[in-house]
């Protein structure tokens, strides 16, 4: 792992801690409460807002957008453009997860229609999901993924350069690449897959030092690196899947940034 890098994530998270980005989700009933707890115990603020008459004006004030497709609807993909497009007017990073796509037609075509429709910042899915949007093999179970991808570092940087965003590949080691710069982040716990949503929960937490650093690559890095080791430590006195989650939670609210710098498995390619 490399000092520097690691450095780096620590002073991400202390400016997410200072600034306190407001983070727009536009996300499944399923996770919503975890993410809303996850962007306020990394330092960040969350909001939830979904209906078209607010979307333009919610946008306007946040600091990064969440765009994730796991309950879809007519009405909220509508949403997600109307946001997406005032997010792109603005400047404001798009974070974009595929939950499920591969699953359905309707999850396929709605993640290849909203990185080609709007400039996304980031493209964060677990290998079954990036592997159906790059059309590179893998396989989805319901928004599990089933079936890896061949070449998890040759996708990411192909499809990284076609859609101009950052690919994050999640998993045992986590793959990021913007296409000219990839990094490899081996923070993590078998733990994880236990919970329903924690691969939303890393969406929100890429979001959250996306709203505080313009290098996307390496924001994601770090934010998974700060996401995984905390899990790392949680996962030691862990009892079964609930205690773990809690644990999670805690840590991430109590990790320091030299605790990050300290404890951070980061990797430029």
């Amino acid at each position: 792992m490399d000092k520097k890098l690691n450095q780096g994530a620590g002073e991400i998270l202390k400016r997410v801690r200072e600034k306190r980005p407001l983070l727009h989700h536009i996300t499944n009933f399923v996770v919503m409460n975890d993410t809303a707890n996850v962007t306020l115990h990394v330092g960040a603020l969350p909001v939830m807002a979904h209906a078209r008459e607010e979307m333009k004006e919610m946008t306007g004030i946040a600091n990064a957008l969440v765009l994730n497709i796991g309950t879809l609807s007519k009405e909220w993909i509508e949403s997600m453009f109307i946001a997406g497009r005032k997010a792109n007017s603005m400047r404001i990073p798009i974070i974009l997860d595929p939950v499920g796509a591969g699953a359905t037609k309707l999850r396929s075509s709605t993640s290849l229609e909203l990185l080609s429709k709007l400039e996304i910042a980031v493209l964060r899915g677990n290998h079954g999901e990036i592997g159906a949007v790059a059309g590179a093999g893998g396989k989805v179970k319901g928004v599990e993924s089933v079936e890896g991808i061949k070449d998890p570092v040759k996708v990411a940087q192909s499809l990284a350069k076609k859609y101009k965003t950052v690919v994050v590949i999640t998993g045992k080691r986590d793959i990021v690449s913007s296409g000219k710069e990839t990094y490899f982040v081996d923070n993590g716990d078998q733990w994880l897959s236990t919970n329903t949503g924690t691969g939303c929960m890393s969406t929100t937490m890429v979001a959250a030092f996306c709203a505080v650093e313009k290098n996307y690559a390496f924001a994601s890095s770090a934010a998974l690196a700060c996401y995984g080791y905390a899990a790392e430590i949680a996962a030691k006195n862990a009892k079964g899947p609930a205690s773990f989650k809690i644990a999670l939670l805690d840590t991430l609210y109590n990790m320091s940034p030299s605790q990050l710098a300290k404890g951070a498995k980061i990797y430029a390619a």
